[in-house]
């Protein structure tokens, strides 16, 4: 049976009593913590100053009242000179002889949590001995004599010392492990680097901030550990770091593409003010950037909404007259040259109205909003999507290196992107060419999607500025927002993009989307959906989703309609419900009634209805809810889903 506390303590002081020597333990406010009974009987104290918590200062006024200490004629200074003494906290060995003839030795050294401890050993038979050795051995000289005695007096003072020492160092080893283990336990990389660049510290933590990287780097140059591309790029704020400059930074590291925030301190010699080393901490920001990005991108968004709002306000009511004008005209019976000059107006006020929703996608409200998404499936939509926009010359190769399982995207924004950039390919390239969309991860860090084509590439300028909105190589044919609305995707997502002319020839434009897989979903590829659906359009297109997948799929317009079903057919693995059904109940009441049934199938809402809408708003509160439109690859992730709420 394991001991407990108070047996512990029990067992401890047992221990003390049979010991020959007196102690005591007095913490940093001069309060007794402990005795042994030998200290009481030493020097024969009342009981109530050797119970934990008595007075120091009391004991030393008993001692000293009752002649402990010789004759004193102030007792007040008395007491108060050792008191003071006592709070120096220094260790410390001396002997006495006591008003009853015997010699006692008092050995004190302090704790490292305040306080001190002091052992008293009775020393009477030494000293005894020692003197009756002096009294037989006539044959040595005085000087002899003397320097025995201060040896055995030095070497006893030696044996307090190394008792001091021995305990100071285990507890200097005490706090060097616990100092080590706080270390390893921290998500960060912590080091020590000396004058030659040298690692003389560090836990076991720089291949968890930067993969890739050996765990045992001490004695190894700074630059070997990290190579040299992560080197170069820290080398200037280490530089002024050992010029006693501290810094914070961050870095990405192209070798494991994270984003890496660190910190240099120097190590100042406190004596001659010199450097002696530089202290590293180093962590992995990579999620902490890519969120920053996204918030960032937002708040863009926001101001470049409220600048432009008003203007395109007023730039469309503009519109709506030169329109409502050049219709009038149309009508009239005028000649051709007039007629022409009048469907001119016309395009360029089409154009402008066109330019004005380009506007509005990139500085409207819309934000990325990820959900489970069949990357293989969307991309086979994307290609679908695609090919007859491109050119009998023009192929489309697409290379999906990614795992089959489910990410979280937005499905629509990232394939808007994705069929943005063939375009463009597509008027690089001309009437022949090829155009290659490869998607990899990047150290399971980044989603890369990297669109690549045979055209001439990027001028300097684009290169430049492509991603700016309005820029345009196309003159009158581009509205320059398609590279920037790309960009706008990929910033509220948390990622980057890239554009590059690989081995001077063709264009590349690579976007990097954070890699979230999605949450942990059923794999479950059949079943029994009752689809919840008034329009007979909608009901249409999306039973043809479900059973493209193995679902087999049963109908109803109504909650009415809909509980019937649920009782009298079996085997109803989910239900896909709209908000808005035929009749006065709603995907809400469906929600109500279900919550009444035992063993409910598990219920999925979509609605056409915008995020912000406070029915939206409602339903997002019981059950998961997709928005319209939306593709197969979409519908899939979402039905496989978990609802955690």
């Amino acid at each position: 049976m394991t001991p407990t506390a108070n047996d512990t303590a029990a067992m401890t002081m047992a221990g003390l009593n049979l010991i020959q020597q007196a102690l005591s333990i007095y913490d940093s406010d001069l309060r007794l913590v402990v005795c042994n009974r030998p200290f009481r009987e030493m020097f024969d104290l009342p009981r109530a100053l050797t119970e934990p918590g008595a007075a120091f200062e009391d004991t030393i006024r008993f001692l000293v009242t009752r002649g402990e200490y010789g004759e004193v004629t102030d007792i007040d200074a008395a007491v108060r000179s050792r008191v003071e003494q006592a709070r120096a906290f220094e260790p410390h060995y001396m002997e006495r002889t006591r008003p009853d003839g015997r010699t006692i030795s008092v050995e004190g050294s302090p704790l490292p949590q305040g306080g001190w401890v002091t052992v008293y050993t009775d020393i009477t038979h030494t000293k005894q001995q020692e003197a009756l050795l002096s009294a037989r051995s006539e044959e040595l000289s005085d000087r002899v004599l003397s320097y025995a005695e201060k040896l055995a007096s030095t070497n006893r003072k030696l044996e307090a010392t190394i008792t001091a020492l021995e305990e100071a160092k285990r507890q200097l080893t005490e706090t060097e492990a616990r100092t080590r283990l706080t270390t390893e336990m921290m998500p960060a990389h912590i080091a020590h680097v000396d004058p030659d660049r040298t690692y003389t510290f560090s836990n076991r933590r720089l291949n968890t901030v930067m993969p890739g990287r050996p765990s045992s780097i001490v004695g190894r140059h700074i630059g070997d550990a990290l190579g040299q591309t992560a080197y170069a790029a820290i080398r200037p704020h280490l530089d002024a770091a050992f010029g006693g400059s501290p810094s914070v930074f961050e870095f990405t590291d192209e070798e494991s593409s994270r984003r890496i925030r660190t910190a240099f301190t120097p190590d100042r010699d406190p004596k001659q003010g010199g450097i002696n080393g530089v202290y590293i901490l180093s962590m992995d920001v990579t999620e902490e950037t890519q969120a920053r990005t996204a918030l960032q991108q937002t708040r863009r968004r926001e101001m470049a909404a409220q600048l432009t709002s008003g203007m395109a306000h007023d730039f469309s009511n503009l519109l709506t007259i030169i329109l409502g004008s050049q219709s009038r005209l149309q009508r009239m019976d005028l000649p051709q040259q007039a007629r022409d000059l009048i469907a001119a107006t016309l395009s360029a006020a089409n154009r402008g109205g066109g330019l004005l929703n380009r506007i509005a996608d990139i500085t409207g409200a819309r934000e990325w909003h990820p959900a489970p998404t069949d990357l293989p499936a969307l991309l086979s939509d994307l290609e679908t999507l695609a090919a007859p926009a491109l050119p009998a010359g023009i192929s489309l190769c697409i290379s999906n290196e990614l795992a089959d399982d489910a990410l979280m995207l937005d499905s629509g924004m990232l394939q808007d992107s994705l069929l943005n950039l063939i375009l463009n390919s597509r008027d690089a390239c001309g009437d022949s060419g090829t155009i290659t969309l490869v998607v990899r991860p990047v150290q399971d860090t980044w989603a890369e999607f990297s669109v690549t084509d045979s055209g001439p590439g990027f001028s300097a300028a684009a290169l430049e500025h492509a991603l700016e909105p309005f820029f345009s190589t196309k003159g009158g044919e581009g509205s320059g927002l398609g590279l920037a609305m790309v960009y706008d995707m990929t910033k509220l997502a948390g990622g980057h993009v890239r554009l590059a002319n690989p081995r001077g020839h063709g264009g590349k434009v690579t976007m990097r989307l954070p890699l979230r897989p999605a949450p942990a979903a059923s794999r479950a590829t059949s079943g029994l959906v009752l689809l919840v659906e008034d329009s007979p359009d909608l009901r249409e297109g999306v039973r043809a989703m479900l059973t493209e997948t193995g679902n087999a799929v049963i109908e109803a317009t109504s909650v009415d309609e809909a509980m019937v079903l649920l009782r009298e057919v079996p085997g109803i693995s989910l239900v896909l419900s709209d908000i808005y059904l035929e009749g006065d109940a709603t995907g809400l009441d469906l929600l109500d009634r279900l919550a009444q049934t035992d063993a409910p199938p598990p219920c999925r809402l979509m609605t056409s209805l915008p995020p912000y809408n406070p029915v939206h708003l409602a339903a997002a509160a019981r059950a998961p809810v997709l928005q319209k439109p939306f593709s197969a690859a979409t519908l899939m992730g979402f039905l496989h889903l978990k609802d955690h709420r």
